[in-house]
């Protein structure tokens, strides 16, 4: 992924959060947000994919609801991936679109936000946020 794409990314996710209901933006202050260009190579084998372009997201840490030991190392967090994002926005000519990318990057935040709030895939799914 080259510069100016990181940076058009970028700037579509600020749009997005932006426009967010303002709940959302607060929960995100607690919750960091971290843009990066795909999931490592230990990230796709432990979420059992094949390629970094099946992740959009990802939430790191530990759900509400959950017993554990807080392990101030290991932050929540949402993390968005660029390559798997933009992979989801691309029409069948290869066409990138715009208003697709807000919605894929939206769709992304709230669906790692409900995992933080404890729905599983089907529940998500259900949603609408799968």
């Amino acid at each position: 992924m080259n510069s100016s794409e990181r940076k058009y990314f970028d700037k579509q996710v600020v749009w997005v959060l932006e426009r967010l209901p303002k709940k959302v933006r607060q929960l995100l202050e607690e919750i960091p947000l971290h843009v990066e260009d795909r999931p490592s190579h230990r990230m796709i084998r432990e979420m059992e994919v094949e390629s970094d372009e099946e992740l959009c997201g990802c939430f790191v840490g530990v759900a509400l609801g959950e017993k554990y030991e807080r392990n101030p190392q290991v932050p929540n967090m949402v993390i968005l991936f660029r390559q798997g994002i933009y992979a989801q926005a691309v029409n069948e000519q290869g066409i990138l679109s715009q208003e697709e990318l807000r919605r894929q990057i939206r769709i992304t935040i709230l669906h790692e936000l409900g995992h933080f709030h404890g729905l599983d895939e089907t529940e998500l799914d259900q949603l609408g946020y799968g």
